[in-house]
C-alpha cells in the first residue's frame, strides 16, 4: 500500500507531528512519500491508497491559504483521507482549537475523526498519535 503524508507547517510543530505519522505508517509496512505543501511540487493524489493531510489553524480557526491551494491542486476529493494538524488553545480557546482539521475532516468526507495537537507532538501527545494511527491502520487493514 502506498501513502501520502502532506503538510502545512511553519512553527515545525505540524513536521513534527507528520513525521511521527509518517514513521508509523512504514513501521507497518506501507510505503511513504512525505509532501511539504507550497513548497514541494504538485502531487499525483491519485497515486495513493491513502492520504494523510496534516495543516495548523491560523487567523481565528481559518484553514491557511497554502493549504486551500493544495485542496484545489489535487483538483477532487479522494477516498481515504485522514486529517491531523497542530493548534493552540490560547488563541481562540476550545471552540477555535484546530479548526482547519474540522473543516478538512468534514470536506473530505473522512471516516476518522481529525487528530488534533496541542503545540508540539511530543511527550503525552505522541500516544494521542499513536491511540488515532491505531484506529487509522485497524480501518486501512480492513479496507485492503
Amino acid at each position: 500500500m502506498r501513502a501520502l503524508v502532506a503538510y502545512l507547517s511553519y512553527s515545525g510543530n505540524t513536521m513534527e507531528t507528520a513525521e511521527i505519522i509518517s514513521q508509523r505508517l512504514k513501521d507497518d509496512g506501507m510505503q511513504v512519500d512525505m509532501h511539504r505543501i507550497g513548497i514541494d511540487y504538485p502531487i499525483d493524489a491519485s497515486s495513493y491508497d491513502y492520504i494523510f493531510i496534516g495543516t495548523f489553524t491560523w487567523d481565528q480557526g481559518s484553514t491557511p491559504d497554502e493549504m486551500k491551494d493544495f485542496v484545489l491542486e489535487v483538483g477532487y476529493k479522494p477516498d481515504n483521507v485522514a486529517v491531523f494538524g497542530t493548534g493552540d488553545t490560547q488563541f481562540g480557546g476550545d471552540d477555535l482549537f484546530c479548526r482547519a482539521v474540522d473543516k478538512l475532516a468534514t470536506f473530505y468526507h473522512s471516516k476518522w475523526d481529525g487528530l488534533k495537537i496541542e503545540q508540539s507532538p511530543r511527550g503525552y501527545q505522541e500516544i494521542r498519535i499513536d491511540q488515532w494511527m491505531e484506529g487509522v491502520l485497524q480501518d486501512v487493514k480492513s479496507f485492503a
